[in-house]
C-alpha cells in the first residue's frame, strides 16, 4: 500500500525556518531531532501557528524541540507493548473482540510526542498485498473479532481507491460488524477529506466509526470541522482523540473549549489520553493527579456529551484502563460516600430488595 502525498508540506528543519515556524539559531538543534525523527507540518496546521511564541501550543506540538533527544529509563521503543500482542507483522490483537491493523507506516503530519514515533516516518514502509492478506486471514480465522481498528501511521493517507478495497476486502468477514478508522487528517490536511474519501470507509451492513485526532480547540477550524461534516454525511460515526500535553491542553479552559468544539463538529469526546512512555518525551507529560484533578473539574462545568475518559495505557500491552478521579467511597457494607463535581461528600446507603438482602435471586422462579 502507498500513500497519496500531502503537497507543500513543511518536512526539514530549513523549511520550518522559512516558514517562519522556527527561529534561524535553533537550526543545528532542529537538524539533531529530524536526524532520529521524523518531521512534517501540513500547511493548515502551520497557518495555525503563532510565529515568534514558544508557547504556542500548535508549534509546541509539531515543531522539533532538543528535549526529545532526552531519554527517560523508563521510555520504550514500543510503550504500549504492541509487539507483544502481534502474532503476524502489522496486526495487533490485545482485546478479545478487536484487532488493529497497521495499514501504512506514514503520517500526512508527525507530531512531536507520538507513542510509534520510533516505528512511523518516510520509508518506514506499509503492509504489502500479501501481508495484508495475511491479517484478512487471521481476522476470519478468529470469529471472535467484532471490530477492527485501522492505524498506523495514518490510515487516510492512503487513496480513497485503496481505503474502499481495504473496506469492501473486511466487509466480507461476516463476523466484523465495526470498522475503526483511526487519524489526524480531518485536522491535518482537510481538503483532502473529501465525499470521495468518506464513501470509501463506508460498508453496508457494517458500522463505520473515525476517530479523529485533536488536542488544541484552535485545530477545529472551519475547514476541518467541513471535513467531519462530511466524513458523518456518509454515515461514519465520530469519535475523539486527545492526548493530555503539557503546555497545550493541561488546563479546564482550554479542554472545555477543545471538548465543546468536537460536539459542534460531529465528533463525540471518547478518550483524553495521558501521555505514553514514548522516547524523548517526558516535557509534554501531565502528573496523574492533574489530569485526575482536570477530569474533576470538567465532570462539573461540561455536558456528559462532551466529557471524555481520561485512559492510561498500562505499558508493556497490559491494555487501557479508565484513570479519572473517584467519585465513590465504600465500606463494602452498601454505604457509600459519593463526592460530587463541586467536591462536597454526601453519603449513600444502597436500598434493596429484601430478596437482595438475602441473597436470593429474585429473577429465579419458584
Amino acid at each position: 500500500m502507498t500513500i497519496e502525498p500531502t503537497p507543500h508540506r513543511l518536512t526539514t528543519p530549513r523549511s520550518l525556518i522559512e516558514a517562519g515556524l522556527a527561529a534561524p539559531e535553533r537550526l543545528a538543534e532542529l537538524e539533531a531531532v529530524a536526524g532520529r525523527y521524523a518531521i512534517a507540518v501540513t500547511p493548515a496546521l502551520a497557518a495555525l501557528v503563532r510565529p515568534g511564541d514558544p508557547a504556542d501550543p500548535i508549534a509546541r506540538q509539531f515543531v522539533p524541540d532538543a528535549r526529545e533527544l532526552i531519554r527517560d529509563p523508563a521510555e520504550s521503543d514500543d510503550p504500549i507493548g504492541d509487539d507483544a500482542m502481534s502474532p503476524i507483522r502489522g496486526l495487533v490483537h490485545r482485546y478479545p473482540d478487536r484487532v488493529l491493523i497497521k495499514l501504512v507506516a506514514a503520517c500526512a503530519v508527525y507530531c512531536r510526542f507520538c507513542f510509534r514515533r520510533e516505528r512511523v516516518g518516510p520509508g518506514a514502509g506499509a503492509l504489502s498485498a500479501a501481508e495484508f492478506a495475511a491479517a484478512l486471514d487471521y481476522v476470519g480465522a478468529h470469529p471472535g473479532v467484532w471490530e477492527v481498528i485501522l492505524t498506523g501511521g495514518d490510515p487516510l493517507t492512503l487513496s480513497s481507491r485503496r481505503i474502499a478495497e481495504t473496506t469492501r476486502a473486511l466487509a466480507e468477514i461476516p463476523h466484523v460488524k465495526t470498522l475503526r478508522w483511526h487519524t489526524r487528517l480531518p485536522i491535518a490536511a482537510p481538503e483532502r477529506v473529501t465525499k470521495a474519501m468518506a464513501r470509501a470507509l463506508v460498508a453496508d451492513g457494517k458500522t463505520t466509526v473515525v476517530a479523529v485526532h485533536a488536542n488544541h480547540p484552535r485545530e477545529l477550524t472551519e475547514a476541518a470541522r467541513a471535513a467531519c461534516r462530511r466524513l458523518s454525511a456518509e454515515g461514519a460515526m465520530l469519535v475523539s482523540q486527545s492526548v493530555l500535553l503539557k503546555g497545550v491542553n493541561d488546563d479546564p479552559e482550554t479542554l472545555i473549549e477543545l471538548m465543546r468544539a468536537f460536539v459542534e463538529a460531529r465528533v463525540k469526546p471518547y478518550y483524553l489520553h495521558h501521555a505514553d512512555l514514548a522516547p524523548g518525551t517526558a516535557h509534554w507529560r501531565v502528573p496523574i493527579a492533574r489530569g485526575q484533578e482536570l477530569m474533576r473539574l470538567l465532570r462539573g462545568r461540561l455536558s456528559g456529551l462532551a466529557t471524555p475518559t481520561y485512559m492510561l495505557d498500562i505499558p508493556g500491552g497490559r491494555g487501557k484502563v479508565p484513570i479519572g478521579p473517584q467519585w465513590v467511597r465504600s465500606d463494602g457494607e452498601g454505604t457509600h460516600v459519593v463526592t460530587d463535581p463541586r467536591g462536597a461528600a454526601h453519603l449513600y446507603v444502597d436500598r434493596l430488595g429484601a430478596d437482595s438482602r438475602s441473597g436470593a435471586n429474585s429473577d429465579t422462579l419458584a
